[in-house]
């Protein structure tokens, strides 16, 4: 591709992804926001509960796969070069979220307290 303007038209889609990304975040952000006043004004506000536990876990054996995977494919198409942490980085951020889902004491409750 030696075509200059489609060098910047290429290099420019990345750019443009974040930032309509970055505004549906923003209202998003900013609707749900309204939506808490709202509901608090009306007296029908509740807390929303997070399950941490299942999304450490869930997201930690996704990324380890991820990670898994695109580390194999970039050392073999690659070797030893700056690709490989494209995989390496997905990789160890899942083995982090694994440890803490194992670590995190708020996690350790028994009987009837687990969900």
């Amino acid at each position: 591709m030696n075509n200059s303007t489609a060098q910047i038209i290429i290099s420019i889609i990345p750019i443009v992804g974040i930032g309509i990304g970055g505004i549906v975040v923003f209202f998003y952000t900013l609707w749900h926001h309204h939506e808490n006043k709202l509901r608090i004004k009306m007296g029908t506000y509740q807390k929303s509960h997070f399950d941490y536990k299942a999304f450490s876990l869930l997201i930690g054996i996704l990324l380890i796969g991820v990670g898994l995977l695109l580390s194999a494919f970039f050392a073999l198409a690659h070797g030893s070069s700056p690709a490989l942490l494209g995989g390496l980085i997905p990789l160890v951020i899942g083995i982090c979220l694994i440890i803490f889902y194992n670590l995190n004491p708020d996690f350790k409750k028994t009987g009837s307290d687990e969900k």
